[in-house]
């Protein structure tokens, strides 16, 4: 995989601009929330459901045989922009603890609301797993 970055361009801090993917199998992950594998929210909190919704991705990767390192775009919906603006540091430590340096191209889009009450963020992910 390779990353994108146009010559004079200021680098983005936590994703990447574009990414180059060798063949393999392409893998879409739905949106998945904060809630655990019985589809239960263990918090109302953003930070855990981050951490959760991280992890539920990972998972369902996993089936696939892919790693963190294959994912190639992840976008997030998330309906508290204040809270997430002031856990940047603390959603950057979860995310550096579960996905490393991988910075796969990104948009974070908030919005009013999830389907899944009491949902704060969703995060959907397209991985290229090599054959």
């Amino acid at each position: 995989m390779d990353i994108l970055h146009p010559s004079g361009w200021t680098p983005p801090k936590g994703y990447s601009n574009g990414v180059v993917a060798d063949p393999g199998r392409l893998v879409f992950i739905a949106g998945q929330v904060g809630w655990d594998a019985q589809q239960c929210f263990q918090s109302n909190d953003l930070v855990p459901q981050f951490e959760q919704a991280l992890s539920n991705v990972l998972e369902v990767l996993s089936v696939a045989g892919g790693n963190p390192e294959h994912i190639c775009r992840m976008t997030a919906y998330c309906t508290e922009k204040d809270v997430y603006l002031s856990h940047r540091q603390e959603l950057g430590r979860l995310w550096q603890r579960l996905m490393g340096k991988h910075y796969p191209a990104m948009s974070m889009i908030f919005v009013s609301d999830l389907l899944d009450h009491p949902g704060k963020i969703e995060l959907e992910a397209t991985a290229v797993v090599p054959h």
